[in-house]
């Protein structure tokens, strides 16, 4: 089934735009995911940007690179981690905090609409605690056997790396087929992030965007 509410993304411009304008309304951002479309607002833009890359980052659910340092730190009792404990701070933390991935482009409408998609039940949180302290964490949305990360953050050293174990471990636990990154980074890379042509994302999307996987 084609978008609601935008044009095809296999049919958008080279760097990716498919679309300007629009709301952050639950339906709008849950029809944007759903067919490989996310927000990524622009400084040159006042309106929503609407983007769907290509080539495609995700991490392969069997693929997370995670380095001896890191396994010692999960298995060290140094960090807890939890789950929808903590939307709304993770969003900030991402936003605003130290360690920040990218978090500039997270805007107060953003953080609102999602915040609502989440009390929806669509957009989740992995939150990284060293005792009573918001250390870590990462956010996303889930439509189906997809869970788009959106970004993380860490004030602890490899806190957001624990909150992206964390969560590939329950990912693959609940049966989700898809992680999608967006974008690759060098940082990604290490982790086990791949690109994949556009076409071939769209393709596995179809595939799973309606199966009963919850988080």
């Amino acid at each position: 089934m084609p978008p609601k509410y935008f044009p095809n993304p296999a049919e958008s411009s080279a760097d990716g735009l498919v679309a300007v304008g629009g709301d952050l309304a639950p339906e709008r951002l849950l029809d944007a995911y759903s067919h490989g479309i996310f927000p990524w607002p622009m400084d040159d833009f006042e309106p929503h940007v609407w983007w769907s890359p290509d080539p495609r980052a995700v991490l392969p659910l069997d693929g997370f690179r995670a380095s001896r340092r890191l396994l010692r730190r999960v298995r060290s009792g140094q960090f807890t981690t939890t789950f929808d404990k903590e939307f709304g701070e993770v969003m900030r933390a991402c936003a605003t905090g130290p360690g920040r991935a990218g978090g500039t482009w997270i805007t107060p409408d953003m953080i609102e609409g999602y915040c609502e998609l989440h009390r929806l039940g669509h957009a989740h949180s992995v939150e990284v605690w060293q005792a009573d302290k918001l250390v870590g964490g990462v956010y996303g949305v889930s439509v189906g056997g997809l869970f788009a990360a959106e970004s993380m953050f860490h004030r602890e050293r490899d806190a957001s790396k624990v909150a992206l174990f964390r969560l590939v471990e329950h990912l693959n636990a609940r049966g989700y087929q898809l992680l999608d990154v967006q974008q690759w980074t060098s940082h990604t890379g290490s982790l086990g992030v791949i690109e994949i042509p556009r076409s071939e994302y769209l393709q596995r999307l179809v595939e799973v965007v309606d199966l009963p996987v919850t988080f």
